[in-house]
């Protein structure tokens, strides 16, 4: 079995060599076949740099470098492309996410097609951890989802899986809303959230409204039935007077400068 684990990295280069000597450690050890895709969104400190130490050192790892900032969906989304893992594990680059849960996430593919996790308790300021709920509700409406499984960037799921993710040629990537178009078969352990070792996150309200910006632009309105009446109202509401303030664009073609 083949694990493939696809991590965006953005500002994070005090940071990696720690991450990647945990997964060397926690998963790579137990795993004769690993693959850790480490994409560059266009970081601004040394990250592409450390990139390239980490890949003399580790036979794992490989890198992508971006030609500009996509955004953490369009980066995972590139890497998932160039994977060819039986099992593809998403997680961040600031060590919130415990490698030691890799090989657990995993396991439950045995009977689920998907594994998210869920926080026992987050270590997030108020403010994000308010928004990581508010996210969940309105996720799981426009995403016809159970509220009990919640969604992460910490992820696991099939090849299957991916197959059918990086078959899209949507016009916004938003890869929770393609897992829970393809299976239903989805699963989620409780895991302790790592205290965030380096800087503050970049995610906040405005963020939140351009993920649902992207839900939204995305559900086949024709398979939903009164659902995508209300939806439909949602998607006017944006284009009228949030467009600006979210940005509301199609994506960019994610252009790559360099693989390693």
């Amino acid at each position: 079995m083949k694990i493939s684990i696809v991590i965006p990295v953005y500002n994070s280069g005090q940071i990696l060599p720690s991450l990647i000597k945990n997964i060397n450690d926690q998963v790579a050890k137990f795993s004769e076949k690993l693959e850790v895709f480490l994409v560059n969104d266009f970081s601004l400190d040394d990250s592409w740099n450390e990139i390239k130490k980490l890949k003399n050192e580790y036979k794992f790892i490989k890198g992508i470098n971006l030609k500009k900032n996509y955004g953490q969906h369009s980066a995972i989304f590139c890497g998932l492309k160039k994977t060819d893992g039986d099992k593809i594990v998403c997680m961040d680059d600031d060590m919130q996410h415990d490698p030691k849960y890799i090989l657990n996430m995993i396991n439950q593919l045995n009977d689920y097609e998907v594994c998210y996790v869920k926080y026992e308790k987050r270590e997030h300021n108020y403010i994000k951890i308010l928004v990581s709920k508010l996210n969940n509700i309105v996720s799981s409406f426009l995403m016809n989802k159970s509220i009990k499984i919640y969604t992460s960037s910490f992820k696991c799921f099939n090849k299957n899986i991916k197959n059918r993710i990086i078959e899209n040629n949507e016009s916004f990537i938003f890869l929770d809303y393609w897992i829970f178009k393809y299976t239903s078969k989805i699963t989620y352990i409780n895991v302790k959230h790592n205290k965030r070792l380096l800087g503050t996150t970049n995610y906040g309200f405005k963020e939140l409204l351009t993920l649902w910006s992207k839900m939204i632009f995305l559900i086949d309105f024709k398979k939903n039935g009164f659902r995508s009446f209300i939806v439909k109202i949602i998607k006017g509401f944006f284009i009228l007077f949030l467009k600006d303030y979210v940005g509301y664009k199609k994506n960019d073609t994610i252009e790559i400068s360099e693989i390693i």
